[in-house]
Order: structure tokens, then sequence, then C-alpha cells
């Protein structure tokens, strides 16, 4: 069974090692030659190949020869505004499906898609109406996934090791509680993402799942048990951060659907994760 991993980055490659270590045909994408030679010491293929470019698809294709099992897109658009994530997500995910033809496609998208602002839970079924360019266009590109009978994942914020905002920001003293600091944060870890993935893969049929960890905090109380367990000073309060890239919202998203097919995270939540994953946190301390 070969499956095709466009976008071998941070959470593309925990990815593959868990499908290469199940048995699967492995072949990673990623943007660069540069890259793809950073990952020549893992025990599957790795190969550049710039997804947002027809040509590049088609000419991987034509050098694959047959049709893959299945496809993850999860790569990123890095911190480009709408133009790139047009390119990457929009763009790449036509690329892929329309040249690869695979068995199955699953897509990374992101909860940005809820601009739910009320701090309620929000399911696959809840409405996904954003007002951001970039979260229309994760929309858009959810929509030709599952007119093709894909899978979209809509993963919350991607935490772990040398990966985490919130820890960076509060070890350097940069951390801000935003506005009266009740904003719910929904995260999830990258190996619990990955594992999430590598079962949707191998056993969704096709839909939308959330993949967060399903136990979301507010702001406030992950900087104030941080500064309680770390004996460091709260972060102060300031105002909220309206120019974030994918919107402000306030929701609490639910894994229950992913749950309902086996998935169960390592971590079940933020500061969990901080408590066990060691190595984690003496990266972002630096």
């Amino acid at each position: 069974m070969r499956v095709i991993i466009a976008g071998c980055g941070y959470l593309g490659v925990a990815l593959a090692r868990i499908l290469h270590a199940a048995q699967w045909e492995v072949i990673g994408l990623t943007h660069s030659e540069e890259s793809a030679a950073a990952l020549a010491g893992e025990p599957f293929l790795v190969l550049p190949c710039d997804i947002s470019q027809r040509e590049n698809v088609e000419r991987f294709a034509e050098d694959m020869g047959c049709e893959p099992a299945a496809i993850i897109h999860c790569a990123s658009s890095g911190k480009g505004g709408a133009v790139k994530y047009g390119e990457v997500y929009l763009d790449g995910t036509v690329n892929l499906i329309e040249h690869l033809r695979p068995k199955r496609f699953v897509f990374c998208g992101s909860t940005s898609v809820y601009a739910q602002t009320d701090g309620d839970w929000v399911t696959e079924s809840s409405p996904a109406e954003p007002t951001r360019n970039t979260s229309l266009i994760l929309r858009e590109t959810e929509e030709f996934v599952l007119k093709h009978s894909g899978v979209v994942a809509r993963l919350a914020g991607i935490y772990g090791p040398g990966r985490s905002v919130l820890l960076e920001k509060f070890f350097s003293g940069e951390a801000v509680i935003e506005g009266d600091g009740r904003r719910w944060v929904n995260q999830i870890h990258r190996d619990d993402a990955a594992s999430a993935l590598a079962l949707l893969v191998e056993n969704a049929g096709s839909g939308i799942y959330n993949v967060s960890d399903g136990r979301p905090s507010p702001q406030f109380e992950i900087y104030d048990w941080l500064a309680k367990k770390f004996k460091l000073p709260r972060p102060p309060f300031g105002p909220v951060d309206e120019g974030r890239k994918r919107g402000v919202t306030n929701k609490c998203v639910s894994n229950a659907k992913l749950r309902g097919l086996g998935w169960r995270p390592k971590y079940d939540s933020f500061l969990d994760a901080v408590e066990e994953d060691v190595a984690m946190v003496k990266q972002a301390r630096g």
C-alpha cells in the first residue's frame, strides 16, 4: 500500500514514521531539494515536489507510474497570507487529486474555519462560516475534497517537541493574557495529531473530523498554571490581538466523532503534556 505524504515537515514526518512502521510504502514530498536532503536518514523515500505547481505534480505522477492508495496533504503555508494559502492548500489539493487520483485523500485543515465567538462547543456539524480570507480558502479546499469523497481533518493548534507558541512566549516573557483571559484555547500534541491522521487514512470513509485533544482551557488558566508550576511571574493582561491571520474566535472543539473511531490521545490536554513531555519543556525554555 503506497501512501504519499505531501508536506513532510513537523507533522508529516511524525505521520510518515507511524505509517512506515505499519508497513505502508511511504513517499514523503517536501517543497525543496534542501528539505528532502535533510530527511535522507529516514527509512522512507523523501522527494522534492512543489505541489502548488501543476507541472511538478504531473511529472511526479508520471515517474511514480501508478495511483497511490492514499495521499495525506499536510503541507504548510509557512507564514504566508491568502495568496500562499491559495497556492499550497487549494491549488496543491487540486493538483494532487486530479493528477495522482488517489483511492483515499486526507486534507489537513484547521479548526479556524469555526468562526464562533460565544465560547460554546462546536462539532463537525456546527456552522463553519469564517470571514478571514485565509480560512475562506481552507473552506473552499474542504469543499473540493469532500466533493471527491475525501476526508477533511480540522486540526486544532499543534504543539510538541520544539514547537509550542504558548510555552515559548511564556518563558521568553513575551506572553500576554488577552482581554479578560477567558478565550478558550484548543490544541493537539503533534504525536496525537499524527496518530489521528494515521487512523483516518486507514479507517475513515469520507467526511469531516475534528482533531483536537477535546480538553480546551481558558488562556488565563493556562498561563496562571504555568506561572505557579515554574514559579515565574504570571503574564500581564493586554488587548486582544485582532491581527490574527485566521481571525479571533472563541469556541471549544469537540473530538467525539474522532473518538468514535477508537482514537485516544496520549496527552489528554496541553497541561498534561507539559507534565509528561520533558523534552518539549526543555526546548521551549531554550
